[in-house]
């Protein structure tokens, strides 16, 4: 757990302005040192994310014996040189598996170790305990994987077991169940295909296909085909990671609601699985332009520039949802900033996350003067609202915290947001980045 004794302390915003960057995307740091420990032969990761969860596939890496060389280039990006043992060169770990926080760390892991030759133990922190994971172990139980759980719940415990191929129709899209197959598959000579109802995220297919792995996608259809004579292997990764787009998203959203603010943030990944919220945003009349596309990794990435805008409010649900999953709660400070309501709908989801981020939510904007109401599935958020510094809490919940600490940003007065060291989870120099714009917000340390 974070330090709860750190918090950010805003105040209401002057106009905002400059360049930026943010920190390397999460999900592609997660999956790229992991396909890089599989890989035969030395990958190098430039602008990784040291984050707290990412952090934590790191050191499970370093756990199952892979040689990983660290340069530190900066604060929030890092070089790796990771030396691949391949996919059957892991070594038993000997201990369980520490993901920490991270979800899609043992979620993903699942689908590596249910393939290897020792057993294993993934578990966690207390807050990932209570996270499911019956929709990993199904699947991978369908594969031929001998997995249990706690109920449903990590610790996960695995052992040796032949796996088999798969036709498998999620009942939800989830880029970590994907994934998850898709990986346990590598340990397979037979085909792996998997549905998606609706669009998930797609970064580990693009990496195994950089890898030289072959990936066909079509119908809602990915399909891993059958084994070359003489096995599957993964090529070395040589690449950069981009900007993440869940990061921008903060500096993005902030700039689209405190009034006359004009910034731009480089080098942002624009993969379409991932930029859900921009095309909200756009619907809801936010001024957002985007230049110099590049490729890299397999990977989109642009310049994002924003300058405020008044919104008008929109209603979300079906596909996009998927593709914003980790974005509503900023989206919720936007919307409070909207000449109406808006609403999300079939983002249950989001009531399984880190906490319950329906509930928290609500009731943190609350404090500060908003009104959001609750759905089983998602919510609605009533605007536009003069919202008015006050206490607020992370619940232990990166994206929370940050949202929140946005949303001081165009309260009236003095906001702290308690329990804020967790913000690192995922942006670490996330109140630098926002200082660098002008924003007036702060670390202070509760003693």
């Amino acid at each position: 757990m974070a330090d709860p004794r750190k918090i950010i302390v805003t105040h209401q915003a002057t106009p905002l302005s400059g360049v930026i960057t943010v920190p390397g995307d999460k999900s592609i740091s997660h999956r790229a040192v992991l396909l890089a420990a599989l890989a035969e032969g030395k990958s190098i990761i430039r602008n990784w994310l040291p984050a707290g969860d990412t952090l934590a596939t790191l050191e499970v890496v370093r756990a199952l014996g892979v040689p990983v060389e660290i340069q530190k280039r900066s604060a929030h990006s890092w070089e790796l040189r990771i030396e691949g043992r391949g996919l059957r060169g892991l070594r038993r770990p000997n201990a369980p598996l520490d993901c920490r926080n991270a979800g899609t760390a043992i979620r993903l892991l699942a689908g590596v170790m249910a393939g290897q030759s020792f057993p294993s133990v993934l578990d966690g922190s207390e807050q990932l305990r209570k996270r499911p994971m019956g929709r990993v172990t199904e699947p991978l139980r369908l594969m031929g994987a001998d997995i249990k759980s706690e109920g449903g719940f990590a610790p996960l415990s695995l052992r040796p077991a032949a796996l088999h191929g798969i036709e498998y129709t999620m009942p939800v899209p989830s880029a970590q169940v994907k994934s998850a197959i898709l990986l346990a598959g590598l340990y397979t000579n037979h085909v792996v295909r998997v549905h998606q109802p609706g669009p998930a995220r797609d970064h580990t297919e693009r990496l195994l296909v950089a890898m030289g792995t072959i990936i066909n996608t079509q119908d809602g259809w990915v399909t891993l085909g059958e084994a070359p004579l003489g096995g599957r292997r993964l090529l070395p990764l040589d690449m950069t990671v981009p900007g993440d787009f869940s990061s921008a998203a903060f500096p993005l959203v902030a700039a689209t609601i405190v009034p006359h603010s004009r910034i731009t943030i480089r080098q942002v990944g624009v993969n379409a699985t991932r930029t859900g919220l921009l095309e909200i945003l756009r619907a809801m009349g936010a001024n957002v332009t985007i230049a110099n596309q590049q490729v890299t990794g397999g990977e989109l990435i642009a310049d994002l520039s924003v300058e405020f805008n008044e919104l008008h409010p929109t209603d979300v649900g079906g596909p996009t949802v998927v593709r914003a999953i980790d974005e509503f709660p900023i989206w919720a400070v936007a919307a409070t900033q909207a000449a109406g309501a808006g609403t999300v709908r079939d983002a249950a989801e989001l009531r399984v996350k880190e906490v319950d981020r329906i509930a928290v939510l609500a009731g943190e904007l609350r404090r500060l003067g908003g009104q959001m109401d609750e759905h089983a599935d998602g919510f609605t958020v009533h605007g536009p609202q003069q919202l008015r510094g006050a206490g607020v809490d992370s619940h232990d919940d990166h994206r929370l915290g940050m949202a929140l600490a946005v949303a001081g940003l165009a309260a009236e007065g003095t906001t702290l947001v308690h329990d804020a060291a967790c913000m690192a989870d995922s942006f670490p120099g996330f109140v630098e980045t926002m200082r660098q714009l002008g924003a007036a917000i702060e670390w202070v340390d509760a003693g």
